[in-house]
């Protein structure tokens, strides 16, 4: 089965976006990471998408996720 489209935007000083990450490579999920507080034109689409400028913020298909909620991650990664 193929993986979801995973996409993280995240920040280098949020504690929570380096757990989120940490845990997606421990579970052999590959993904794009965007530094939302250098990359702007993404930090605007991600705020465009979900309506919050809160990171850990994941894309994962069609859904959006903003903070670690690790149940909804593996519901939606399978």
């Amino acid at each position: 089965m193929k993986q979801k489209e995973v996409t993280v935007f995240s920040t280098p000083s949020c504690p929570w976006c380096s757990t989120v990450k940490i845990y997606l490579e421990e579970k052999g999920v590959k993904f794009t990471d965007y530094d939302v507080s250098r990359d702007h034109e993404r930090a605007k689409k991600m705020i465009s998408r979900s309506g919050s400028m809160g990171v850990p913020q994941l894309w994962i298909g069609d859904e959006v996720i903003v903070g670690f909620d690790q149940a909804k991650i593996d519901q939606l990664l399978g």
